[in-house]
Formats: C-alpha cells, sequence, structure tokens
C-alpha cells in the first residue's frame, strides 16, 4: 500500500505557504492531525475550505499559521461562530477570499480536469464577485446575444488532508457518499488521509462499496487514527461532541481561553 504514516508524519508534510485544502465539518475533517500540525507551526498558510470549514480552520487560525483563507464560510454551525476567525479577520490579520459553494468546486473540478476555467452563472451581481479580482465575467462563445458568465480558475490546492472511515492495504480509501473529498484529491498535488481501520481486503472487492471507493493512485499517505475526528462525528461511525465544541466557541472567545483549550489538549 501506500507508505502507512502516523499523523505527525502527515502534519510534516505541511510547509511553509502551502496551500491546504480541508473538508467541511460533517464530511471528516482530520482532527487527529490539527494538534501535530500546531505543534510543527508551518508559517503563511492558506486555508482552503472545501466547501466551508469550522473548528480545525479555527484552531490554526488561533495558532497563528495563517496568512489567507479562502471558502463560503467559517462557522462552527449550532455552537456559533468561529472566534479565532472572526477575531483575526476583524484585526485584518489574515486575507479573506470570499467565495461560495459553487466557486469553490468549480474552482476544483477545474484543476481536476485540467481546465483553464469553469463558468458559473449565480455569481453575477453579488458583492462576492465584486471584491474577486481574480475571477473574470466573459461572454458566452455560443450565445448570440449577451450572455454573461463567471470564469473561475483552477483551484489547485498544495496538500488535501481529510478522515474517513476505512482505507485498505493498497491505499484505496472508502469516502461512500462524500464525493467532495474525492474532487480535493483529484485537485490537490498530494492527498494525505486518517483513517478509522485497516481493511486486510481490497476495498474494490466488494460490489456494493466500490463505487464510493478513492483509489490508492491518489493518496500519498494513509495514517490510522481511531475517533480521528473527534470532536466532530464521522458519517456511520460516531456521532459529533457538541458539548466539547460548544465549551470551545465558549473558551475560545478569548485569545487565553484558546490557549486554555489547546494546552488542554496537549496535555490529555
Amino acid at each position: 500500500m501506500n507508505r502507512l504514516m502516523n499523523v505527525d508524519e502527515i502534519a510534516a508534510q505541511v510547509t511553509d505557504g502551502c496551500r491546504l485544502a480541508l473538508p467541511v465539518d460533517y464530511a471528516g475533517v482530520a482532527m487527529a492531525v490539527t494538534r501535530p500540525l500546531i505543534k510543527r507551526a508551518p508559517k503563511r498558510l492558506a486555508l482552503v475550505g472545501v466547501p466551508t470549514a469550522g473548528l480545525q480552520f479555527d484552531m490554526l487560525i488561533g495558532a497563528g499559521l495563517v496568512e489567507s483563507v479562502e471558502t463560503s464560510a467559517v462557522s462552527l454551525g449550532e455552537a456559533g461562530g468561529a472566534p479565532c476567525f472572526m477575531r483575526a479577520v476583524a484585526r485584518g490579520e489574515i486575507r479573506l477570499f470570499d467565495s461560495t459553494c459553487p466557486a469553490i468546486h468549480a474552482g476544483l473540478i477545474a484543476a481536476q480536469k485540467g481546465a483553464p476555467f469553469l463558468t458559473l452563472r449565480g455569481l453575477i451581481g453579488s458583492d462576492v464577485l465584486a471584491n474577486r479580482k481574480d475571477w473574470r465575467v466573459i461572454q458566452n462563445p455560443f450565445s448570440d446575444h449577451d450572455d454573461p458568465v463567471v470564469a473561475i480558475p483552477p483551484l489547485t490546492p498544495d496538500v488535501a488532508i481529510f478522515h474517513a472511515p476505512m482505507a485498505d492495504r493498497e491505499g484505496n480509501v472508502w469516502l461512500g457518499r462524500r464525493r467532495e473529498l474525492a474532487t480535493m484529491a483529484y485537485a490537490s498535488r498530494r492527498t494525505f488521509v486518517t483513517v478509522e481501520r485497516i481493511s486486510e481486503r481490497s476495498l474494490f472487492e466488494n460490489e456494493t462499496m466500490a463505487a464510493g471507493v478513492l483509489p490508492g493512485l491518489y493518496v500519498d499517505g494513509i495514517a490510522l487514527a481511531p475517533r480521528g475526528a473527534w470532536p466532530y462525528g464521522l458519517w456511520g461511525e460516531y456521532q459529533p461532541d457538541t458539548a466539547e465544541l460548544l465549551r470551545y466557541a465558549q473558551m475560545a472567545r478569548t485569545e487565553e481561553g484558546f490557549q486554555t483549550w489547546l494546552n488542554e489538549g496537549d496535555a490529555a
């Protein structure tokens, strides 16, 4: 299989200036990599939320590792806003590339397909478009009348990291219906995955599961990390720890509270 790593070795793949893609909170967030990443402290990270982001983003921002963020939202969901993110934006400490869910996916798909751009219509007339000088409004070349569309350039992360229920010894990873994770892997230069368990049999042998498998060709390393999404949940495995997410949201309202929460986890 692709080299079996540990979470510290995955964290070591994220270097200064890395464009790092991380998934939405319900799709398998590799939280087990977050603290090792903070300990290694790479600087000037450019985070990409696919298509939104939450606790993992907030922790990396709170730790002072982030230079820019591109996503459609950063939130703790029912626990409220992301305190470190909001503080950093208010102080002008990070650069924000505001996007939308379709635009994030369009950029990744363009990168996946090697296309110069993908087009969307829904952005026209929005403040999001007005503040994204890297997007272009062009004329639909197949229309005989005025028909503007927005060209979204490829979004190519240096590294993508996410968590999944299982992988096999050949490096194939089961994603189920979470196809946005596959899009991340296809678009990124390198992909690393933490998993709940390793299957001794090829995941492609199971006709029922095969359609939801990401081939090992697109995976550069796997780490075994049981309950590696906690305090988030993982589909089909366990529910999110809502109490812990609420506790984080309360404590991280101040820099001192965030550091206390971080130190508690390091001591555990």
